[in-house]
């Protein structure tokens, strides 16, 4: 029976909630450009923020600013009417172009440029050499012919003069650089922009209006009301201990929305020793997270490094090998599909490449198709670590992890079918904030979903804000589309970071935790039955409704908070109810 008819003859109160998304960003200070660009490009692209601190950021007059870093010869040219900067004859990998500045430890810094080299491909880095040593901005891998865009970011440890050069292991090509931008923004600007973001994205601003059966206003009403749900996916890690574990249970689902198993549905756990399978505990622990409305990511298909694979795969015979890898695919994407909402393909296949070795180049791209095959709706992934967390790791770069995954692309062809980046984000030092953004921006323009995919931070001082500082950061980019934290609760303890202790208090990172995904708020109704709940997170919440004048408060399901057009609204009727007679 539903609640107005049981008091249809009792007063009511009807809460319209207003929804009105945010426009714009209108921030004090300079905004951020979330912009990158992953195409090659006949002419460079005007500068970001005209250059900000460069000097003679587009070569218009001549050399000012640049002088020759290590032993090479600079010259300007100009090609299609377009002036740039040339570093030639070069015999030692940082044989550059350089300009000095001075930087700030309290700032800060966004970097961009566009890069050419003279022939073929290779790779291409922006440096900083500081008083606190080498810097590596972020790195491309220009092209001859055209230009592409190289996007990153530092900050610093002492405030100082710095040296900004080009670096490449190939000294047989001329590097070519143009529109080269340094912006320097305060950490208020930062966390402007972070909150900014979040405000345009995450959030849309709600009135609530109450009013009686009458349609009368209904003034003093308190409306108390928190977030029940996230519609952004947040989740974490989970192994066996929680299915034999009410506490562990409890606090988890309390919490999350998504899930990865630990080590649960990898292969070396379901196929132990050859032909002989063993689902059980993946099988529970999936049954476990549909019982309470609990997304899984599949992870992972296989494991491109040598140290995690079942031992008997490592003495196979490449046609062996072959068959039990299809094995694999078809007995785990099989078993689950449908029931997962991503796969880890080939995990990790930018550092590892125990396929590749064993098979052939191809091995990861025929991992995907093969999985695709027998799953055509689930979002496939890449999923490795350091392209956000190390800006030094020429390996997992933002643009090798955009190389790799075009060569699975092009390997699947026209059947790709929606695919996705997974960034692990285990970080073992202070965060690089800028370098996260940026090498984020230049993910997003591939125009894929974004899942930082395994959020962790070593046990080091000051562990809880650093993590606090990458969970601020990865939420408010628009091109992330899920968190999942790698750290929850392990009785032979946890790989980097646990959020609660073993009686399911939480620690310092758990507090952070609780304090990112919570939001409760109690108000009261105006004189015109208005309360104005100010942006809220999009998600569903609950509500209770309480008034000076009855004598029960009815709580009554959720309302939803969602993404809307700036004029649209939404509503929902709660009840404020008497008790019965």
């Amino acid at each position: 029976m539903k609640v107005e008819e049981k008091y249809s003859l009792l007063p009511l109160l009807l809460i319209y909630c207003s929804a009105l998304l945010h426009a714009g960003f209108g921030v004090e200070g300079l905004s951020y450009d979330y912009t990158a660009s992953v195409e090659c490009l006949e002419k460079p692209h005007r500068p970001q923020y005209g250059g900000g601190m460069i000097l003679n950021p587009e070569l218009n007059d001549g050399l000012k600013g640049w002088s020759v870093f290590g032993d090479a010869k600079i010259e300007e040219r100009v090609l299609r009417g377009n002036n740039f900067i040339v570093v030639h004859s070069r015999s030692l990998r940082n044989d550059s172009f350089s300009q000095k500045l001075y930087m700030n430890k309290d700032k800060l810094y966004t970097f961009s440029a566009w890069i050419q080299v003279s022939n073929g491909s290779a790779p291409v880095a922006a440096v900083f050499r500081t008083n606190g040593g080498v810097k590596y901005a972020g790195a491309v891998i220009p092209e001859a012919g055209c230009w592409s865009m190289l996007k990153g970011g530092l900050t610093v440890e002492a405030s100082g003069p710095a040296h900004l050069y080009f670096e490449s292991n190939d000294t047989s090509v001329e590097i070519w650089a143009d529109s080269i931008s340094l912006q320097p923004f305060t950490k208020e600007e930062w966390n402007t922009h972070q909150h900014q973001s979040v405000e345009k994205i995450r959030k849309t601003k709600v009135k609530l209006r109450a009013v009686d059966g009458g349609g009368n206003p209904v003034a003093g009403a308190e409306i108390a009301f928190r977030l029940a749900k996230r519609s952004f996916p947040f989740g974490a890690v989970i192994s066996e201990e929680i299915l034999h574990n009410t506490a562990f249970q409890k606090w988890f689902t309390d919490r999350f929305s998504v899930a990865t198993f630990e080590n649960e549905m990898k292969w070396y756990s379901n196929e132990n020793s050859p032909g002989v399978e063993n689902y059980a505990v993946s099988d529970a622990m999936l049954q476990f997270c549909k019982q309470n409305g609990i997304s899984v990511r599949g992870h992972n298909i296989l494991w491109d490094d040598p140290n995690f694979q079942p031992g008997w795969v490592k003495t196979l015979s490449p046609a062996d090998l072959r068959s039990a890898v299809d094995r694999r695919i078809n007995s785990v994407v099989g078993r689950y599909k449908g029931q997962v909402i991503a796969w880890d393909v080939v995990n990790e296949n930018l550092h590892f490449s125990f396929f590749e070795d064993k098979l052939s180049a191809d091995a990861s791209g025929d991992a995907f198709q093969k999985t695709r095959r027998i799953d055509s709706t689930t979002e496939l992934f890449m999923n490795d670590f350091n392209t956000i967390e190390e800006s030094g790791d020429a390996k997992s770069s933002p643009a090798m992890y955009l190389r790799k995954l075009g060569e699975i692309q092009a390997f699947l062809g026209t059947g790709a079918g929606p695919l996705g980046i997974g960034l692990e984000g285990h970080f073992g030092s202070a965060p690089n904030l800028p370098y996260v953004r940026s090498a984020i921006d230049t993910l997003a323009a591939k125009n894929l979903p974004i899942w930082v995919t395994e959020v962790d931070v070593k046990d080091m001082p000051d562990q809880a804000k650093h993590f606090e500082e990458i969970l601020a950061e990865v939420h408010a980019h628009p091109g992330v589309k899920g968190i999942v934290t790698w750290g929850t609760w392990n009785p032979k303890g946890c790989y980097r970071m646990c959020l609660t202790d073993a009686n399911f208090k939480n620690l310092a990172t758990g507090d952070v935790l609780d304090k990112f995904l919570g939001m409760t708020k109690v108000g009261v109704t105006d004189a015109y039955g208005v309360f104005e709940a100010g942006s809220l997170f999009h998600g569903d919440y609950e509500v209770t409704v309480t008034h000076p004048t009855l004598t029960k408060s009815s709580t009554i399901n959720t309302f939803k908070v969602a993404p809307s057009s700036p004029h649209a609204s939404h509503q929902t009727t709660l009840l404020l109810v008497q008790g019965s007679t």
